[in-house]
């Protein structure tokens, strides 16, 4: 019996979640209980709740013990209906912050663990804590994530308010403030702005805290932080991708934190050392670890997924955006070689593409990301090209009109038109694919600007739009889309 007891409660622990459940009959008075309250309205059938799911669970836990605590719950749409009604729920998941019982704003945040917690957090309370004791200042900075801590003699400084004007404005740092004599005295700063590394992340290539040292204008210190904050090497995800500065050179690799530090650190000492070499030397470049399985996406649009063992595998991106993959097994040696191949343009750029047509014949051309400059950017023809996914509806539903069309053009010797499948192939920049099909019009001596089409799918829409826009008059049509060499009316009236 005993034993039973025993399993019953471990199951319990184990299984207990942290995120709470609100219903129909208690959602008011839940919602009640909580200053601040995110609220997941979800469908057990939807394929992005079930993603978002445990990172939601993940950042439960995190903000259940931060400082101050706040609480995510979630409503089932499909059994608390008037709940989800009330609050005009027609999508899933939809997610709602709550203040004093009422909506405050519907959340737009990240939708990982540590984007949530941060986004939350943010929230909670003051952008920029105030401190009075040592003691909370090791606290501050002993918890996860860089810490920005402004030590000034007056609260009014003009630096200590340009510091609190960033700290509203940042949100991937946490912020605070002290004016204590002690504190002051025990750190030795004065009118200093520091920056404080994430203890975990402390090694021996860098600083762990750097002081600003620039005026008190909050351009200045929001620069100082950029350029700061991430270090030598970060730690980047999904959330805070799109902020490292290019060249950018990143390791895969199984990055984990909060089960494994030491193993963490010792892939990413290597990278270090190799990225403190080259700083020495003055060459420009940035470096970062990933976890390979939380950015599982990015490895294979950088050829590289396919790669097995515990060592890194490596993607880098140029200025241009251009990826770069390490093709060798990782070493201190081969890691150093590659980036500056790869800084002196020795590299050829990672493509994915399919393989060109060996013929390409018929009146819509197949564009694929090796031949995408001799088709689209030659600066001989106008091109329409259509971005498409292969199990797109829309997609298909357009294909018969776009034939169609390509036939009825096919004697005009200046406009091309083409197609690409954008799941296979890398789409160049400046071209944005974010839904299907997406279709530009890329004018000849105007291809670094491309326009994008938003005009009807119709056949007949197509052609006014090219007659138009083409650089020169189109030979069947006028420049309104009417069909040159067409029936005259007959003439009446006497002479």
């Amino acid at each position: 019996m005993r034993a039973l007891i025993v399993v019953s409660c471990v199951f319990l622990a184990v299984s207990a979640s942290d995120v709470l459940e609100f219903t129909d009959s208690n959602f008011e008075r839940k919602v009640n209980e909580h200053d601040l309250v995110l609220v997941e309205f979800y469908a057990p059938w939807c394929g992005h709740c079930k993603k978002l799911a445990p990172e939601y669970e993940k950042a439960a836990t995190k903000l259940k013990n931060s400082d101050p605590p706040v609480s995510l719950a979630k409503v089932d749409c499909t059994a608390e209906t008037s709940t989800c009604s009330k609050f005009g729920v027609s999508g899933y998941p939809t997610l709602k912050v709550f203040r004093g019982g009422e909506v405050s704003k519907d959340y737009d945040g990240p939708r990982e663990s540590d984007g949530i917690v941060k986004y939350m957090q943010k929230l909670s309370g003051p952008s920029s804590k105030e401190i009075g004791e040592v003691s909370e200042v090791e606290a501050f900075i002993a918890r996860d994530g860089g810490s920005v801590i402004g030590f000034f003699e007056k609260a009014d400084s003009n630096i200590a308010k340009a510091f609190q004007k960033v700290a509203d404005s940042v949100e991937d740092l946490r912020f605070a403030h002290t004016t204590s004599e002690s504190v002051l005295e025990n750190f030795k700063y004065k009118d200093n702005i520091v920056l404080f590394r994430p203890k975990v992340m402390e090694n021996k290539f860098e600083e762990t805290r750097v002081v600003y040292s620039g005026d008190g204008t909050t351009g200045n210190i929001k620069k100082f932080l950029e350029e700061e904050s991430f270090g030598l090497c970060a730690q980047r995800d999904a959330n805070n991708a799109g902020k490292f500065k290019k060249p950018t050179f990143i390791a895969f690799y199984e990055v984990d934190y909060v089960k494994n530090p030491k193993g963490t650190n010792y892939w990413r000492n290597r990278i270090m050392k190799v990225a403190k070499k080259l700083r020495d030397e003055g060459l420009k470049a940035y470096f970062a670890i990933s976890n390979k399985d939380e950015m599982r996406q990015e490895l294979e649009e950088c050829g590289v997924a396919q790669k097995s063992g515990d060592k890194p595998v490596v993607c880098a991106y140029d200025e241009k955006g251009r990826k770069f993959n390490l093709q060798e097994e990782f070493t201190l040696e081969s890691f150093e070689e590659f980036v500056r191949n790869a800084l002196d343009g020795k590299l050829e750029p990672y493509l994915k593409s399919e393989p060109i047509p060996e013929s390409n014949d018929e009146p819509v051309k197949v564009v694929v990301a090796k031949n995408f400059d001799e088709i689209v950017n030659n600066d001989d023809k106008d091109v329409l090209i259509e971005f498409y996914a292969p199990w797109c509806g829309h997609c298909k539903n357009l294909a018969p009109k776009y034939d169609e069309l390509a036939e009825k053009l096919i004697d005009e010797s200046e406009i091309t038109i083409a197609k690409m499948d954008a799941t296979a192939n890398d789409v160049p920049s400046p071209y944005e694919v974010r839904g299907f099909p997406t279709i530009y019009f890329a004018p000849k001596g105007s291809k670094s600007s491309p326009k994008k089409y938003e005009g009807s799918r119709e056949v007949d829409d197509f052609i006014k739009y090219l007659a138009r826009e083409a650089t020169n008059e189109l030979q069947g049509w006028d420049r309104n889309g009417k069909k040159k060499g067409g029936k005259k009316k007959k003439a009446t009236g006497e002479l």
